[in-house]
């Protein structure tokens, strides 16, 4: 019989997640401001956003198959070590020269190249923490969400303040010092690899083990083979691509030029807290409702908040409708999570997040981009309507998707 929860190797990874997410929403937020604060131009904080997700098209994949290769910890401590050297390197190179657009995408492109394995690596320890500290899965994939849009809630206004105190360029020192104590924090973080465990009874049967390249097209071959995740992976990957270009274009587009930074970074805030309450709920919700009537209910529900928004209304009420569409969001992310550790061998989960990862980034860029585009033609309403309009058909159009009702079936033990 178990014992009680063991919260030791929990509280490590998920501070170390806390301090992840704070660190992107510093990041989010201060690419774009400084790229507005140099260039003066919504289309260049379209193109910069646009560009530096490029990288994490071909990382991803590779941080899957590192994941699977050689262990989620050690994955985990490399990454946030060179996130935090890429983070530094735009206060750095800012010292010792003038930061323009090329240099601005550079760097934005230096640190994408990273975000992925971390990112990777934290979700595939879910199952392993949750082993050693006797905690079900399906709980533990809420609380992790949840934390990680904590953090997400605290980098904003966090940006934002150290923005209007320090400038957007010094703000980069505290995703710095984040990732180095992330790093450290995983090398106290002691629980098995079930990954691994699988690789070497593998191998001990005689099986070969594929190279990078090959585990990227088994990862490819395990979604697409799966209509349930298929369809689950390709639904969120578009509604987000459709999405993003709110938080990381539009949204900054609007309230630059009202010299209202703190105003961005508590719409952000209030959406990432609708989103930690989602998510951590999630585990209490997956008790009594299906996989499928959660994923129904989570694009009804966004589709509908996602509309005032859309519409710009007072600061309180754009609040508001971010919390709302947070919490509306925020049981996908660990139900996604529930679907992958419930239908992927563990040797083979690190290879299909890292697959889900590069979608979630081949995506947006292009729909940044014309977004910034189309904003500085028009303004930025009529490219939030345009947006709430394809996130009605997109969601409408997924709920009609026959393989989805499948999400609700195990496929190992």
């Amino acid at each position: 019989m178990r014992s009680g929860i063991h919260w030791r190797p929990i509280a490590l990874l998920e501070t170390t997640n806390l301090f992840s997410g704070m660190s992107n929403g510093v990041v989010t937020i201060a690419i774009p401001w400084l790229v507005l604060d140099v260039t003066d131009s919504i289309a260049a904080a379209g193109l910069v956003v646009a560009i530096s997700a490029l990288p994490g098209v071909l990382a991803a994949p590779l941080a899957g198959w590192a994941v699977d290769h050689f262990g989620r910890r050690i994955v985990s401590i490399i990454s946030d070590l060179l996130s935090a050297v890429s983070v530094a390197a735009i206060p750095i190179v800012a010292f010792f020269t003038e930061l323009n657009v090329a240099w601005l995408i550079g760097l934005a492109m230096l640190g994408a190249i990273f975000d992925p394995a971390g990112y990777t690596a934290r979700k595939a320890l879910i199952p392993d923490v949750a082993e050693a500290s006797h905690m079900s899965v399906t709980r533990l994939n809420g609380i992790h969400e949840g934390i990680f849009s904590v953090g997400w809630v605290i980098g904003p206004l966090a940006g934002s303040l150290l923005i209007a105190t320090l400038g957007p360029v010094s703000a980069f020192w505290v995703p710095f010092v984040l990732f180095l104590i992330s790093a450290f924090l995983i090398v106290f973080l002691h629980v098995g690899d079930a990954g691994q465990e699988a690789k070497a009874a593998r191998q001990e049967a005689g099986e070969s083990h594929p190279n990078a390249w090959q585990n990227a097209v088994l990862g490819i071959k395990i979604i697409w083979n799966d209509h349930a995740l298929r369809a689950l992976i390709l639904a969120v990957t578009i509604l987000g691509a459709i999405y993003l270009p709110t938080e990381s274009v539009l949204l900054p587009a609007h309230f630059e030029p009202l010299g209202q930074p703190a105003a961005l970074g508590l719409v952000l805030a209030a959406l990432s807290a609708g989103t930690i309450i989602g998510a951590v709920g999630y585990g209490w919700l997956s008790q009594r409702v299906s996989r499928l009537n959660i994923a129904r209910a989570v694009l009804i529900a966004t589709i509908v908040f996602y509309l005032p928004i859309a519409l710009l209304p007072p600061l309180p009420l754009m609040v508001a409708a971010g919390f709302a569409l947070g919490l509306a969001w925020g049981p996908m992310q660990p139900l996604m999570n529930t679907v992958v550790q419930r239908r992927v061998e563990p040797d083979a989960q690190g290879r299909v997040y890292g697959i889900q990862t590069s979608l979630f980034y081949v995506a947006p860029p292009a729909a940044m981009y014309l977004a910034g585009v189309l904003a500085e033609k028009f303004g930025v309403k009529p490219v939030l309507l345009g947006i709430a309009g394809l996130l009605v058909l997109t969601a409408l159009g997924v709920l009609r998707v026959k393989s989805l009702r499948d999400i609700d079936s195990d496929r190992i033990g």
